[in-house]
């Protein structure tokens, strides 16, 4: 991420074109997931000259940057901030358990083996959302980009409670530049490799810092929520640096870079911050390109998301129309939904060369079509009223004096940026 909490009201209006944006990013990421299962003649090919599902997410970063911290400068708390994001993630992601849980009932055995012989590693991990960064293998395979979204929220979180949330272009950039150097020589998994017991002590040990760590800040006032900062930021920052898996540490660093270059534009945008000190961010998109150097196809993905970033700035003013609108509202269960219906073609053809082709461009309408019904249920019955509900919480439990800025901050509208945001 990476919408209208509430409904279509605002999402045809302000923030419209977050939407659209987060629409276009959730279908091509479906497409990328698709050649695998329905289209695998097609999918090197096409990689090899634009990456469909790279170019989904880091548009997805991109607008999660532009919007998550403008939000929670907005609300002023980071009780509030909390209340909505833990609403906003987690209702879906039990939906996608059961999804995964009913899969195993009609008898696909895709679950990783670690659930059997790690399964306290394996739950602890996915309940903090960093199971990417703790070396844990991802229950679905798009919840990798979860982990990055939960590590700039923590981030921001520490920022803000630390007063330097507003420096965005030096984070952006400092990212970056981390991201070059830190490719090929930061070490992999460092803290999580060499055995169960010592990947749940990590684990484990993670969980409490973090939670502590929140804890400290929410609660907490003066010394002891800044050291609850100074824990959240260490402690990811940690896990960033030396225990990334995949994509790495070079392109896992780059999407931090990625996401405060979004908060950059936003600033420039609100003239928070000068155009021409905004412009330096476009390092960050050079940086990204360096690093897949040899990889044309990744390349033009990361070139193509920025180009489909700012010219959505550009046309922010325009309406929009309602069905890349709709796409972005119900983007988050599009993009996590999206994997259980196409494993559940694999469980019928397990190999889709074997079935003639246009059976299998058939499926995938019908894949898409179910994904569209689907969406539209899970946004109604499950995104929605737990966006109420936050939304409740939020209105009535007010905001402490301890967990609120200190100086003002502009307006900004309410949005959500990320698929999960």
């Amino acid at each position: 991420m990476l919408g209208n909490p509430t409904g279509g009201q605002r999402s045809g209006r302000r923030m419209a074109w977050l939407d659209a944006l987060r629409g276009i990013a959730a279908m091509a990421v479906v497409l990328e997931h698709s050649f695998k299962f329905l289209l695998p003649e097609i999918r090197q090919p096409v990689k090899a000259v634009f990456e469909p599902g790279w170019y989904g997410v880091t548009v997805f970063f991109l607008v999660s940057g532009y919007i998550i911290p403008a939000s929670l400068e907005r609300r002023d708390s980071l009780r509030d901030f909390w209340i909505s994001r833990f609403l906003r993630l987690y209702p879906l992601c039990g939906v996608c358990v059961v999804g995964v849980v009913l899969l195993m009932l009609a008898g696909w055995d895709g679950l990783h083996i670690w659930w059997s012989t790690r399964p306290m590693v394996m739950a602890v991990a996915h309940l903090t959302m960093l199971q990417n960064l703790l070396y844990v293998p991802n229950l679905v395979n798009v919840l990798w980009t979860l982990s990055y979204e939960m590590a700039f929220y923590l981030l921001v979180t520490a920022m803000f409670a630390l007063g330097i949330l507003r420096r965005s272009t030096a984070s952006a950039l400092t990212f970056a530049v981390a991201a070059v150097l830190g490719a090929g020589t930061l070490p992999v998994a460092l803290l999580s490799a060499g055995g169960s017991w010592r990947m749940l002590t990590v684990v484990l040990g993670v969980a409490v810092l973090i939670a502590a760590g929140l804890v400290a800040v929410l609660a907490g006032s003066g010394v002891v929520r800044q050291a609850g900062a100074i824990v959240i930021a260490v402690t990811v920052l940690a896990l960033l640096a030396v225990n990334q898996n995949f994509p790495g540490p070079g392109r896992g660093l780059l999407i931090l870079a990625t996401m405060f270059a979004g908060t950059v534009l936003y600033r420039a945008e609100r003239g928070e911050i000068s155009w021409r000190q905004a412009g330096w961010v476009a390092l960050v998109p050079l940086a990204g390109v360096w690093l897949a150097t040899g990889e044309f196809g990744l390349q033009a993905a990361i070139a193509a998301a920025w180009v489909t970033f700012v010219a959505g700035m550009a046309l922010r003013h325009r309406n929009v129309p309602r069905g890349p609108a709709w796409l972005g509202l119900v983007s988050y269960s599009l993009y996590l939904l999206h994997p259980l219906l196409l494993e559940s073609v694999e469980r019928f053809w397990p190999k889709p060369l074997a079935v003639p082709l246009g059976l299998r461009l058939l499926a995938l309408a019908a894949v898409v079509g179910l994904l569209f019904g689907l969406s539209a249920l899970t946004w109604r019955f499950v995104e929605a009223p737990a966006q109420r509900l936050a939304k409740r919480l939020v209105s009535g439990g007010g905001s402490s004096g301890e967990m609120t800025r200190r100086e003002p901050c502009p307006a900004v509208p309410g949005a959500t940026g990320s698929p999960a945001a």
